[in-house]
């Protein structure tokens, strides 16, 4: 009888553990389940506002690493910019035709655009939106010449070609995609929708997910169903410093600093002019991996080097260290070859550099120049140093006498006749008697 009882409450506790260890089991897959299904649910933003550039390629991907990580159902762009530099915008468009999470390209709020560069991201997305009140296309190749911005032929063939080949992709109208680059064709967000651009008009990201769902959209085998928890990306310190070193204009002041650093330090050896030019080459170098350099720029920034070397070398009394400064100024306007920047950053560009090229050149020039000479004089001590210095009679006698000069009283002989107060130059010295002539 003990042995029954006994085996009873055995059995009772084995059968409570596996009761327990079922609930727990299915607890936590049910939790698991849920906690998917919330991490599927969101949708992760990224803002590319202002120009784009290395730094905004680097949010972008963080963007992209953040859905992956999150499982997340689709990643949402949203655009307000002018245009920007070439190979920043073919990687963040390759980002966006070979992703596998929905990507929505939404321009937004009302007022912003999409020009130039990003008209091409606003096309790649999967699904396509833009707000009422904002713009799209003017895609038209720009570049920078002598006389004022111009591009090669065969420049706005390549960009309308790679305008075509994302048009494809995403099923949209090419002939009129085409436009944007051709004939600088701009529309407005109901003419772009009209046109088949775009798949919605939204003034609102709440409304724009209401407007996907209700359509039932299938992308890569999966109707996408959104909701409305979205998660932002902030910018990294990364992607802030490249954002700053790859603007065109910082990278080219950066450039000219480091070269009249290095060539400063040349001339005048000593630790802080070097470290300066360095850094800023460095940097400027890192800013120019991501820029479009025209090769004319920089060789007529060589030229100009070259030709201060040689006014350093020998003195033309400013003739060559004026061309120097012509030819590194002309160097720095052509150096940016980025069509697909706006012309509006080719116009301030232009000032800004002008400006910035003749004032530094001009003034580094001068220092460069009076520094070489103060090394190529011949450091003169006692006596000799005052030679062809004036000075003024204390008293004189008989051909000799007192002088005072530059402050200081020295003995004096002349074959002129000289009286007190009289003025003289010093043409020669014996001992610490000075020669001197009358003015």
């Amino acid at each position: 009888m003990k042995n029954m009882k006994k085996l009873i409450k055995s059995t009772d506790v084995k059968s409570v553990l596996i009761a327990v260890t079922v609930t727990i089991l299915f607890s936590l897959t049910i939790f698991l389940f849920l906690a998917q299904s919330t991490a599927r649910a969101e949708i992760v933003e990224v803002d590319i506002n202002g120009e784009i550039n290395e730094g905004t390629v680097i949010i972008v991907e963080k963007a992209f690493e953040m859905a992956r990580e999150r499982n997340s159902t689709a990643i949402l762009i949203v655009l307000d910019t002018p245009g920007g530099l070439v190979s920043s915008t073919e990687k963040i468009v390759s980002l966006i035709l070979n992703s596998e999470i929905p990507v929505i390209t939404y321009v937004h709020p009302q007022g912003a655009f999409s020009a130039s560069a990003g008209s091409f991201i606003l096309i790649s997305g999967h699904i396509a939106a833009m707000s009422n009140g904002t713009s799209t296309g003017a895609a038209t190749p720009v570049g920078m010449g002598i006389t004022g911005t111009m591009v090669e032929n065969k420049t706005i063939n390549y960009i309308a070609s790679y305008a075509r080949s994302i048009a494809e992709k995403r099923g949209r109208p090419v002939d009129i995609i085409e436009k944007f680059v051709t004939e600088s064709l701009s529309l407005t967000a109901r003419e772009a929708y009209k046109a088949g651009v775009i798949d919605f008009i939204s003034d609102s990201k709440e409304d724009l997910i209401r407007k996907i769902n209700s359509e039932k959209i299938e992308i890569n085998g999966k109707i996408l169903h959104l909701d409305n928890k979205i998660v932002v990306v902030k910018k990294p310190l990364q992607a802030k410093i490249f954002d700053f070193i790859s603007n065109p204009q910082i990278a080219t002041v950066l450039f000219l600093i480091g070269i009249y650093g290095l060539i400063f330090g040349l001339t005048s050896p000593g630790i802080l002019p070097e470290t300066v030019g360095v850094i800023c080459l460095v940097l400027a170098l890192f800013g120019f991996g991501a820029i479009g350099i025209n090769t004319l720029g920089i060789l007529l920034i060589l030229l100009g080097i070259a030709f201060l070397a040689a006014e350093l070398l020998t003195p033309t009394y400013g003739i060559l260290g004026s061309a120097s400064v012509v030819c590194i100024t002309l160097g720095a306007l052509m150096l940016i070859d980025e069509p697909l920047m706006p012309q509006a950053f080719y116009q301030s560009f232009r000032t800004f550099i002008i400006g910035l090229g003749i004032g530094l050149g001009a003034l580094m020039t001068f220092i460069l120049i009076k520094v070489v000479q103060l090394k190529k004089q011949r450091k003169k001590v006692g006596g000799e140093a005052i030679i062809n210095q004036r000075g003024k009679v204390v008293k004189f006698e008989a051909g000799e006498g007192i002088g005072r000069v530059r402050g200081e009283l020295w003995k004096i002989k002349s074959s002129d006749e000289l009286k007190k107060d009289d003025e003289f130059r010093v043409v020669d010295r014996e001992g610490l008697t000075l020669i001197v002539r009358k003015i």
